[in-house]
This record gives C-alpha cells, sequence and structure tokens, in this order.
C-alpha cells in the first residue's frame, strides 16, 4: 500500500515518523523548495502534542530542545496594570514549554529516512489514486492524507468547508537580538509570553530561541478589507511603526515603546477558521491531518492537535496495515472527537479576547475561582 502526505508541517512529518517507526513506507510531498527556503515563524506552545512526541519516540530529543522559561507569563492592562506575572522555577516540569518552530520541523525532519520528503511538489490535483503536481509530476498512491495547511488543496476532496475571516487581523513585528540592543524592554517582556489586553486590541510579545521578541498587535471585529482601510502602510516600515504607536494612543508608553524598537519586518496576517466541530463522511483513500482538517483560532491548540492527528493516524494505519479504510475511520472518529473540544474551546478564548475586558476575564480563565 502506497501513503502519499502531502505537506511537511508538524501532522504530516509526525506521520511519517509514526509510519517509519513501524515499518510502513510513506512519502511526503511539500511544496517549498528545500527545508531552509524560509523562516517557519515563532514559538509553539506544546503540552498534549507531546504525546505525539512519545509515539514517535522523540520526547528526549525534544525536551533537549524546549524552552522551560517560556512557560513564564505576563498579563498586563492597556494602562500597565500587572494582573498576573507567573515566573516558572528552574526545576519545574516541562508541562508547556515553548519551541521554535523551525527547531520542531528540524527535529521532525532528522527522524526520517533519506527521501521520505520531496521537496519542490507543490499538490494541484488527485483522482483515480494519482496525484498530480505544478512541476507535472504525479504519484500514485491508495491512501493520500492532506496536511498542507489552512488553504489545504486536499481538503476541497472530502469537504466543501472553506476558512472563514474572524473579525481578527494580526500584524506581526519584532525586536532582533533584543538582549543587546534593549535590554530594558528584554527584562520587561520576560523570558516568555507578555500579554496586554483590551480597547478591542491585545499585544502579544514572545522571547525566541534566537533572541528575537516577536510582536503581534491584534485588532478585533475587523472586516476582511482591514489592511486596506485602517491606514497602516505596510510597504513603509517606519510609517507603519507610526501608525501603530498612534493607534495605541492612550496605551502605557512601556507598550508603545516596545513598537518603536522594532525592526522593518512589519506583517499583517488575516485570521480564520474551519467551522467548529466540521466532519465529512470518510473516504476510503482520503483524510486530512492539522490545519486541513480542523483550522482553528491561533491560541495554542492547532499544533498540538496536528501532532496527535499524525500519531494517532499513524499507529492507527501500523495497525490496520491491511485495511487503510478502517484505519482512517478509526482514525477519524478520535479526531473529530478530540479536535472538536479543542475548536470549541478555542473559540471561546476568541470570544474572551474580544471582549472590552478581556484582560481581567483572561485572568479569571487563568486563576478560576
Amino acid at each position: 500500500m502506497t501513503i502519499a502526505i502531502i505537506g511537511a508541517g508538524p501532522g504530516g512529518l509526525t506521520l511519517a515518523r509514526v509510519l517509519h517507526l513501524h515499518g510502513v513506507d510513506a512519502v511526503v510531498h511539500e511544496r517549498e523548495p528545500s527545508r531552509d527556503a524560509r523562516g517557519q515563524g515563532g514559538m509553539l506552545d506544546i503540552h498534549s502534542g507531546q504525546r505525539a512526541l512519545r509515539e514517535a519516540g522523540l520526547i528526549d530529543r525534544f525536551f533537549a530542545i524546549a524552552r522551560g522559561e517560556g512557560q513564564d507569563m505576563r498579563l498586563l492592562e492597556p494602562d500597565g496594570t500587572l494582573l498576573l506575572q507567573e515566573d516558572t522555577p528552574d526545576d519545574a516540569p516541562l508541562a508547556r514549554p515553548e519551541v521554535d518552530r523551525a527547531d520542531l520541523r528540524d527535529l521532525l525532519l532528522d527522524s526520517l529516512p533519506d527521501g521520505a520528503v520531496r521537496w519542490g511538489h507543490a499538490f494541484r490535483s488527485a483522482d483515480g489514486g494519482v496525484a498530480r503536481f505544478a512541476d507535472g509530476s504525479t504519484a500514485t498512491y491508495d491512501l493520500l492524507v492532506g496536511a498542507d495547511g489552512a488553504q489545504s488543496r486536499v481538503r476541497a476532496l472530502v469537504t466543501d468547508a472553506r476558512p472563514a475571516h474572524i473579525g481578527q487581523h494580526v500584524v506581526e513585528v519584532g525586536i532582533p537580538d533584543v538582549d543587546r540592543t534593549h535590554p530594558d524592554l528584554a527584562a520587561m517582556v520576560g523570558r516568555g509570553n507578555y500579554w496586554v489586553l483590551g480597547d478591542g486590541m491585545s499585544l502579544a510579545a514572545q522571547r525566541n530561541g534566537d533572541g528575537r521578541v516577536r510582536i503581534g498587535l491584534s485588532f478585533y471585529r475587523t472586516g476582511e478589507d482591514w489592511p486596506a482601510t485602517c491606514g497602516i502602510p505596510f510597504d513603509d516600515p517606519p510609517a507603519a511603526r507610526a501608525r501603530l504607536i498612534e493607534l495605541l494612543r492612550g496605551w502605557d508608553p512601556r507598550f508603545t515603546a516596545l513598537i518603536a524598537a522594532c525592526d522593518d519586518t512589519v506583517v499583517p496576517r488575516s485570521i480564520s477558521s474551519l467551522p467548529v466541530g466540521l466532519t465529512w463522511p470518510s473516504r476510503p483513500d482520503v483524510t486530512l491531518v492539522g490545519d486541513a482538517a480542523h483550522l482553528m483560532p491561533p491560541v495554542g491548540e492547532g499544533a498540538n492537535m496536528a501532532l496527535l492527528d499524525g500519531a494517532v493516524l499513524g499507529l492507527a494505519l501500523a495497525a490496520h496495515r491491511d485495511d487503510f479504510p478502517a484505519a482512517v475511520r478509526e482514525y477519524e472518529r478520535e479526531m473529530f472527537q478530540r479536535t472538536g473540544a479543542a475548536a470549541r474551546m478555542s473559540a471561546d478564548i476568541q470570544e474572551l479576547l474580544m471582549a472590552p475586558d478581556a484582560a481581567r476575564r483572561m485572568l479569571a480563565f487563568f486563576q478560576p475561582g
């Protein structure tokens, strides 16, 4: 039986790794031309996904690259009021450590045999057990697994559902080498996550393993055309920073100082999600993992669910290697229930973030009762 995985993200690579451990061959087809073709983004909070890394035989190597101090958190209101500060003891268990996306991807890639990933294969279509790629090449399959992310092309083979804008845009900026260039701001942000919530906006600053502080300014209840109507000149970084500072009028000067210190990387992102509880009739030859199956608001669950998808599907296929349709049905039953609950929780947190008193509500979420 031939398994073709489309996409070398956390879900697809975990699936390939678990299959490899159980002696089941699979090939990952990835549209990027090489593993180093682009940056992989910021940090991931890995908690429930640790179970998948154990199944993949990678948990010790994961702990070696994870940042326990990334569990630190500070929560503030726009006027500078500190509501919560949690500093992680050095000997604390790695319950929710942060890991650089690129480091996690390298860990998974390095665990696969040579040739398991075919770079430069952008998926275009599939039917009759043949996958077609943009370069004109093809690959036969008995099972096609869409691990190709939010804008999945494989998804259309099992459902008509498409991601929809959820009323949030994030403007990503950052400060490189923050300890050297802005030690005062580095001390303010701390070692982990720094959140400021209120006024229909949020500022999330996160220390990365490479010394960069990545900052996401979120604007809520925005329409899809917000980047064109917000007045931020994204093609002029200094002017964009000035406009972002203007939009934070009334916030504590320490927060606007973070924006003023950022470099010229200013990237707007529209946030979308799939319907909560999305399911589809099982097909014997196609299924989905990760964001392709259950794109949800970015509140810390997506990567964990993708890792678990890959492990659960891999174990099911290894257990039913003579009956892939049964394995797919078993996987999808578990995945729909697990990720449906995660998507509902993520949607609830998203609503909380949009509230006028978001910081106080988030404090109650972290400290119930």
